[in-house]
């Protein structure tokens, strides 16, 4: 017996009509170590609730011979992870499935949060505009603490990411909705840092010493460079691979590795008192940044398709339709 993360639990609320076909279904697939079935106890669709465990590994597989059926027309197929379980017919399904689940991307997951993460919402814009006021108040007091905070408090990076999984599994309407939330939410926060940097001026707490002066541990931000771009690339990839695995802590140092926020911030203030060269430069490091961790994520996740495919491939394809994960 053995204690994991990666074996998930998937949930189906099953119409009537597809129940015994899913079922029969389920009880071919070889990852399938547990099933349970619920007779009329889904209201909405009225039908059966089926529980299956499988490894990560297996997801894909299990959860298109699923999509096939229809069961995602008319009912739900919800996966969720199973943080403890012992149990040695799971352990040898893990065994017997290829690749690793730590490696293991499950499309449907993925593409899941990239939907949710990067919708255009009050929480995000608040979210944005709040890193970009401390960013503003980062460069008025030279202070590196309060760069690195409106790094992590920046809520962009998979609204980033986005745009490369939208290329990837041909997702129009995700890159549309990810660029449309990437320009409006900078936009909107560079306006509020300008109305703050504005409203400080006017007041007498900010001056025009403070921007124009040496600034030592802030004057980074406006001075792109091809490290920047190295770096950019660096953090999409690293960024890509933790939303995909199951060690998602490394976001974090994705978070605090570009200055996306930091040059939204420095070209809000530099507007504010007409430093129009540090403005072209804040503007340039934004598109250097976004620009590279786009494309880094978009390389990334084509290649973790192609390997898993090469993986599904070697370990024997069911033969069933295969349609493209929601």
């Amino acid at each position: 017996m053995q204690q994991d993360k990666r074996v998930l639990t998937v949930r189906l609320n099953c119409p009537a009509h597809l129940s015994e076909q899913a079922q029969a279904l389920l009880r071919t697939q070889k990852w399938v170590s547990a099933m349970s079935v619920l007779p009329g106890a889904s209201a909405v669709p009225a039908g059966d609730l089926i529980y299956v465990d499988i490894p990560r590994e297996s997801a894909n597989e299990v959860v298109e011979a699923l999509r096939a059926l229809g069961i995602d027309d008319e009912g739900t197929i919800a996966i969720n992870d199973t943080p403890t379980w012992i149990s040695r017919p799971a352990f040898q399904a893990q065994q017997e499935a290829p690749g690793a689940g730590n490696d293991a991307v499950v499309w449907a997951s993925v593409t899941e949060r990239a939907y949710t993460e990067s919708a255009l919402s009050w929480s995000y814009i608040s979210f944005m505009i709040l890193a970009t006021v401390l960013v503003a108040i980062a460069i008025v007091t030279d202070s590196v603490i309060l760069v690195i905070g409106g790094m992590v408090l920046g809520p962009e990076f998979v609204a980033v990411a986005s745009l490369g999984l939208a290329l990837v599994r041909k997702r129009p309407m995700l890159f549309r909705q990810a660029a449309r939330t990437l320009v409006i939410g900078f936009a909107i926060s560079i306006a509020a840092a300008a109305a703050f940097a504005s409203i400080g001026r006017l007041v007498g707490l900010i001056t025009v010493e403070q921007i124009s002066g040496p600034r030592p541990g802030t004057g980074f931000i406006y001075s792109p460079n091809i490290w920047v771009f190295l770096v950019a690339l660096i953090a999409g990839i690293a960024g890509v691979l933790a939303l995909t695995s199951t060690s998602s802590g490394a976001l974090i140092g994705v978070f605090i590795s570009v200055t996306t926020i930091p040059a939204s911030g420095d070209a809000a203030i530099s507007v504010v008192f007409g430093q129009w060269r540090e403005f072209a430069g804040s503007l340039t490091m934004l598109t250097i940044n976004i620009t590279g961790m786009a494309l880094a994520g978009w390389a990334t996740l084509a290649i973790q398709q192609q390997v898993w495919n090469r993986v599904r491939a070697r370990a024997g394809s069911s033969g069933r339709p295969r349609p493209a994960d929601q």
